[in-house]
């Protein structure tokens, strides 16, 4: 069995969507102590901004006329679709930037999405089991000052569920830079319950996609 872990901090020795990650894949190691955890590090290693397009215009020209990136690009695009397909779960580390989708992720899904088993016309993720780990600097709850500006949670659960047809549980940590900004220091004591509370849903949440895959009820 394979779980697949996708992180993108830029910042991986004191990243707090790191150390989440890192309380699912407890789980999942605890429940598949022989099983294998594939990582891919977006951060570290990230998807070459030229790619997606090489990619996309190299399926549309017959394959003995495509430019060495092209299929340099169509290559990596079945590598990082394998990687999906052939996970028994997935977990995503994504941290929120600038208010929105990292640009690590952002170019890695597109890149991936070229491949035909996970494009609109694919169904090889339909219904397993994911987590994704999200993480954010401040508060964009209902009623905070910032409501609405973070765009990248959103569309994490529009791409993962809706377009890939994943089995997909949200872990949320806001309020990551109390203790880093002494702007934010009057929040230190709800920061301190959101990041208790955070933590226990991603040990369920990781106890739930491992219980998934031992009972065979998810693709």
């Amino acid at each position: 069995m394979t779980l697949f872990r996708l992180d993108a901090s830029i910042m991986p020795a004191t990243s707090a969507s790191h150390a989440l990650g890192d309380i699912v894949e407890e789980q999942w190691v605890t429940a598949h102590p022989d099983s294998t955890v594939l990582r891919r590090d977006l951060a570290a290693d990230p998807i070459p901004a030229t790619a997606w397009q090489n990619s996309v215009i190299g399926r549309f020209t017959p394959e003995a006329d495509r430019t060495p990136e092209q299929r340099e690009a169509i290559a990596l695009a079945t590598t990082l679709a394998d990687e999906l397909v052939n996970a028994d779960a997935i977990l995503f580390a994504v941290p929120l930037y600038n208010y929105g989708v990292s640009q690590h992720v952002k170019t890695w899904f597109d890149l991936a999405y070229t491949d035909e088993r996970i494009n609109p016309t694919g169904t090889a993720l339909n219904g397993k089991p994911a987590t994704l780990v999200t993480v954010l600097g401040g508060n964009y709850n209902p009623g905070s000052p910032k409501e609405g500006w973070d765009h990248s949670t959103p569309w994490l659960r529009r791409a993962f569920a809706d377009v890939w047809g994943l089995d997909l549980r949200v872990v949320q940590r806001p309020f990551t830079l109390v203790g880093v900004n002494p702007a934010m220091d009057a929040f230190t004591d709800v920061a301190a319950e959101i990041k208790q509370q955070a933590e226990e849903h991603a040990r369920r949440s990781g106890k739930e996609i491992a219980e998934l895959r031992g009972n065979g009820s998810a693709a």
